[in-house]
């Protein structure tokens, strides 16, 4: 399957999900989470979900995240030269819906330390680790500017998918959370 075929083809499953599908998924994904070897490190940038895409809602996480006491970082994205930026998230974070709707900060201050962690948002991915965004590369190039032991986790609704496209910019996943089990790459 190509990335335009897997794309098309998990956007319509993720449309097909009812609200409380979305929750109860959401929250195994976040209980499974719990599983992976990172609970060790301080500095975890996550994305904040999309509800118009029916993106995995990263709020569980975010929760275990606060009750562990570590620093949340979510991004904002420069839709002119495809770049994000790390921002610090709290209570005072303000964030707005961009025109993509996108929640992003439009207050706080930008992170420019190492992440030690990254929970990166997917359409599908293989069993390799190869995932499949968007397609506008955000978060490839993102990647690219952190340092080579970022630790990065993809939060999927599905199991793995065979892909047999991938360009020379893609970055691998460490691993996949999805609600029955977390794989390892």
């Amino acid at each position: 399957m190509n990335k335009i075929e897997a794309r098309k083809k998990y956007l319509e499953l993720r449309e097909k999900l009812d609200n409380e599908q979305l929750v109860s998924k959401s929250i195994s994904i976040a209980n499974n989470a719990l599983n992976l070897p990172i609970w060790e490190f301080n500095f975890f940038h996550i994305f904040l979900s999309i509800q118009n895409k029916v993106e995995v809602d990263t709020t569980p996480i975010i929760n275990i995240l606060i009750g562990k006491d570590k620093e949340i970082l979510i991004s904002k994205s420069d839709f002119n030269n495809l770049s994000m930026k790390s921002y610090i998230f709290n209570e005072e974070t303000l964030l707005k819906k961009n025109k993509y709707g996108i929640p992003e900060p439009i207050n706080g201050k930008e992170f420019k330390e190492n992440i030690d962690v990254i929970f990166i948002p997917l359409l599908a991915y293989d069993k390799k680790g190869n995932r499949v965004g968007y397609g506008k590369g955000f978060y490839d190039r993102f990647l690219r500017t952190q340092k080579n032991n970022i630790i990065k986790v993809g939060l999927s609704f599905f199991g793995p998918e065979e892909i047999v496209e991938k360009k020379e910019f893609d970055q691998r996943l460490d691993y996949c959370v999805t609600p029955e089990k977390v794989f390892s790459f």
